[in-house]
């Protein structure tokens, strides 16, 4: 049975969080290194010889990451009903942690590769991407099992500091997945930097895999595959009936939508249209982050504070602003500032968010909510780099202006989210 109510350091120290937060540690290095830095930086350096391809290879960086999230969105249900079937959850983390450690290195190994062709694209640069998409798909299939983990590893009050623990442990992952590519690979070619990315992930995936263990669940009636699908079209309709909660669901969807592709594509818009070097936006990266960390502390407070539903505002508001700075030809200093922002944003939505679901959730119903607002976070992440690829693609004759015009549009998902979001009623006694 588990203890209630432990004291934080006694919490922590616990061999099956401390390992189940490692993981977050460990996981955030390859989400770090390879989504947002290295395979962006990988793609420019082969495709975009100019202005135009320049465009080209933010398209290919888009695409790819819509195409992971695509396969995601189709078998995710699937997992959701594998876990109830089942009650396993370790074992799927390892399955896919050791698919995505091997696709990684791989990566590394056919980077650097050019022997031939494959449909006239060099076959190195072919297969990387192929990997990649395979690579983060299997990487978030695993979070889906290791988020499902958390429940059982605490009490109801404990859940939220274990939860934060592990979100701080992997804003460190971030920190330490740079330095160490930097100290290890150095000036050596950037491909390195996915199988040394997935080595790290692996080791400090250890922990879990032989501390953690599922908990004894009782057998229950076989359900369907098909049940994940029926689920979300099922809870979807629920939503309707409760119109707070379906209006946050589509805020949630384009902020959500606008804030991850700024953060899939920050590393090729800094390098190609702002005028970054390569080693001097690891500096952006990682101050970014330090914000992200800060902008997850400070808007707890201020959701204290003011409520859910202002908070969420400002988020918007900020990520707006971010945006702006970014897309206006600016002088280069004032990327800094949007980076920040970028990062608080990144930090802070996630925390507001829960809060907010919770807070309109129809009591019993929060779980079913929970599936649908992940579920909307899932399909944001398709639609985003999509449209962002395609501006891309149709105006890579412009140059620079093509990606200038690409996030602009992430400016307009912000303003149908704040719309959506203002219809938003919190109940008065859920506000905080």
């Amino acid at each position: 049975m588990q203890q209630q109510n432990r004291r934080p350091a006694v919490l922590f120290l616990s061999l099956p969080i401390l390992a189940w937060a490692l993981f977050d540690f460990a996981n955030t290095i390859f989400s770090a290194n390879i989504v947002t830095l290295f395979f962006p930086q990988y793609i420019t350096e082969i495709i975009g010889t100019d202005a135009r391809l320049e465009q080209i290879s933010s398209t290919v960086i888009a695409y790819a990451n819509a195409a992971s999230a695509l396969f995601l969105i189709l078998f995710s249900p699937l997992f959701g009903v594998l876990m109830d079937r089942s009650g396993k959850r370790k074992k799927y983390i390892i399955i896919f942690t050791l698919l995505t450690v091997g696709a990684s290195v791989l990566m590394g190994l056919f980077g650097g590769m050019n022997t031939g062709t494959i449909f006239g694209i060099p076959n190195g640069l072919f297969l990387t991407i192929l990997l990649f998409v395979f690579a983060k798909f299997t990487y978030s299939s695993g979070n889906v099992f290791y988020d499902g983990m958390l429940s059982s590893l605490g009490s109801k009050k404990e859940v939220p500091l274990i939860s934060g623990f592990g979100v701080a442990l992997g804003y460190l992952g971030t920190l330490f997945g740079i330095f160490s590519v930097l100290i290890i690979i150095g000036d050596s070619s950037i491909h390195n930097a996915f199988w040394l990315s997935g080595i790290l992930f692996l080791l400090f995936a250890l922990p879990l895999f032989f501390i953690n263990k599922d908990p004894v669940q009782k057998v229950k009636v076989k359900q369907p595959f098909l049940k994940g699908y029926k689920d979300i079209y099922y809870t979807f309709k629920e939503a309707k009936k409760y119109p707070s909660i379906f209006f946050f669901m589509i805020a949630y969807f384009f902020i959500n939508d606008a804030l991850a592709t700024a953060i899939a594509m920050m590393q090729p818009y800094a390098t190609t249209v702002v005028g970054f070097e390569a080693s001097a936006f690891l500096i952006v990266f990682m101050v970014a982050t330090l914000f992200s960390i800060a902008g997850a502390l400070v808007f707890g407070f201020i959701n204290q504070k003011y409520g859910s539903k202002p908070t969420f505002s400002i988020i918007g508001l900020l990520l707006a602003v971010a945006i702006i700075i970014a897309a206006l030809p600016l002088p280069m200093w004032t990327f800094w500032i949007a980076a920040s922002f970028f990062g608080i944003a990144m930090g802070s939505v996630w925390v507001v968010s829960r809060t907010i679901i919770i807070e309109l959730s129809p009591e019993g119903k929060e779980g079913q909510f929970f599936g649908l607002f992940a579920f909307s976070a899932k399909m944001s992440a398709i639609a985003g780099p999509f449209i962002y690829g395609t501006i891309t693609l149709v105006l890579s004759d412009f140059g620079t202006a093509a990606s200038r015009i690409a996030i602009t549009s992430l400016l307009v998902m912000v303003i149908i989210g704040l719309y959506f979001h203002s219809r938003v009623k919190i109940p008065r006694n859920q506000a905080v």
